[in-house]
């Protein structure tokens, strides 16, 4: 067989799998809150791997590497912000979130949670948060199915509309059958595939080298493999030659994880409140490990590609297949294709949880929410599968041209969601004077100017001013606009604070609770 031969023998393998895990999820989706959460019943396991495959997509095994290979440790400050973002997000919000979204009227989707908080009876809250997450998301879809697109006609050699349907079909296959749970196991399923792939090739790259001395050397003294670049002295230093803003931007990107409605969703989803705490050990634990399976491929990849002239980056742009190419080089190609599902692994993880949270914006949030409110389980589900397909069939056709602009907003889209929805969450957990002008002030603000910051700059109309990642004024914005409008308007009532009290205590004697206990707590 030809390597050609063995990469889509693993894909076909992978792709079996997934939609065999689709079926399974189906056979356990009863009720309409089983295919939008689980059933409240996700193992804080799969929760963490969810959420950590869903989040990093094909950044972390393509993004990241390239941007350390060229640019060195400069770049990692934006791994460094995740992480600690990642941390904080599962250990503040995860429980609290837990408990609060069972007392608010049992709340499946964040705009309905922040709508029955708030006792927002004009549904602007909810309507507004529809919106922000279907625009955003189609686009954040689209991208994706841009980013596969390009994985096939680089890794397969074939057609970028062939990559589109594969990737489009199989990943709404699993979703519009399986829904939630289909989406949540898949994605654990992925996050291993990643995970292991980004421990393994680094190693057996190391073993692979005659001299892996020149590993920590070469980057600082010499120009490296074909790519041409210049040594950096600087390439193994966190501020050496590293700006003020370049380090607060990149640490700004951890701000994003509490406003990402495709990962808090899984905090919704776990058995309990006291879950969350294994969940962080999971989730960190994973995305710490993964991280640094990156940075060594990142590190090791400049002596590799010298030592090895006869072969080099195939993308000698951005060098983001530096990943990929070292996975082919190393293994078998039955393996190699298996490493390379990983990257695979990662588009299709974020596709699917961002095509369900779509689905439950446009069905939950805004048709259950404002024109059906009794609509059976039964309409709900299937009304919820075919948004799913709606939604990718849109992002088909916006995917369709490539050089449309689609992946300007990846960039700006996580900003995006962290500075309208980031700080309104939390201080809907913390805060129990917050109402809701208040959090429709926040979060519309600091979606307007995240979006004007840095979607003029994505675009190409203008610079960022002061070269500054959109998050930090967004965010500032938000909590400006949130304290402020809350604080001259009226205090939220009785019902509302009786409701932010019974939550808190519920999330502090969850850990003493079992799963039966705390629903019957929930439910009193």
């Amino acid at each position: 067989m030809t390597d050609q031969a063995w990469f889509v023998t693993a894909m076909v393998i992978y792709l079996i799998v997934m939609m065999f895990i689709g079926l399974l999820g189906y056979k356990q989706t009863d009720e309409y809150e089983d295919y939008m959460l689980g059933g409240r019943n996700l193992n804080p396991f799969v929760a963490a791997l969810s959420a950590g495959a869903s989040d990093m997509s094909g950044w972390l095994l393509m993004g990241l590497p390239a941007a350390i290979f060229v640019s060195g440790f400069s770049e990692l400050w934006v791994a460094i912000g995740l992480l600690a973002g990642c941390a904080l997000n599962w250990w503040f919000t995860a429980p609290r979130l837990r408990a609060y979204t069972e007392v608010a009227d049992n709340s499946i989707t964040v705009p309905s949670f922040l709508e029955n908080r708030f006792e927002d009876k004009s549904h602007v809250l909810r309507v507004v948060s529809g919106l922000v997450i279907l625009l955003f998301f189609t686009f954040y879809v689209a991208s994706g199915m841009v980013a596969g697109g390009r994985y096939f006609e680089s890794t397969f050699d074939s057609s970028y509309a062939v990559g589109i349907a594969v990737i489009a079909g199989v990943t709404v296959i699993y979703t519009f059958v399986g829904g939630f749970l289909a989406v949540s196991y898949t994605d654990a399923v992925q996050g291993c595939i990643m995970f292991i792939s980004l421990i393994l090739v680094p190693i057996f790259a190391v073993l692979h080298m005659d001299d892996p001395s020149q590993i920590f050397s070469l980057q600082t003294e010499n120009a490296y493999g074909a790519s041409g670049l210049e040594p950096n002295p600087n390439w193994f230093s966190l501020f050496n030659g590293v700006g003020f803003v370049t380090i607060i931007s990149g640490l700004a990107w951890g701000l994003g994880y509490f406003g990402q409605p495709h990962i808090i969703v899984r905090f919704m989803a776990l058995r309990t409140p006291r879950s969350a705490r294994k969940g962080m050990f999971y989730g960190v634990t994973w995305m710490g490990l993964s991280m640094i399976g990156t940075v060594f491929v990142a590190i090791i990849g400049p002596a590799f590609f010298t030592e090895n002239p006869n072969i080099q980056i195939v993308d000698q742009v951005n060098f983001e297949t530096i990943f990929l190419d070292m996975g082919q080089i190393l293994f078998h190609p039955l393996i190699a294709g298996l490493v390379l599902t990983a990257v695979l692994a990662a588009i299709m993880s974020t596709i699917s949880s961002q095509l369900l949270v779509v689905s439950s914006a446009l069905i939950e949030d805004i048709y259950k929410g404002l024109f059906n409110k009794n609509a059976s389980d039964r309409l709900l589900q299937v009304l919820s599968r075919f948004a799913v397909l709606a939604v990718a069939l849109l992002a088909v056709v916006i995917a369709a041209k490539p050089d449309s602009g689609v992946l300007s907003l990846v960039e700006f889209a996580w900003a995006g969601f962290g500075s309208a929805f980031g700080p309104v969450i939390i201080a809907s957990l913390y805060w129990r004077r917050l109402n809701a002008p208040g959090a429709i002030a926040g979060l519309i603000a600091g979606a307007v100017v995240s979006f004007l910051w840095g979607g003029l700059a994505n675009f190409g109309i203008a610079d960022k001013p002061f070269g500054l990642y959109e998050m930090i004024p967004g965010v500032l914005a938000n909590v400006v606009f949130m304290v402020g409008v809350t604080l001259m308007t009226k205090a939220p009532s009785a019902k509302v604070l009786d409701e932010f009290d019974k939550s808190i205590e519920l999330s502090n004697k969850a850990d003493r609770l079992t799963e039966k206990e705390f629903v019957e707590e929930a439910a009193k």
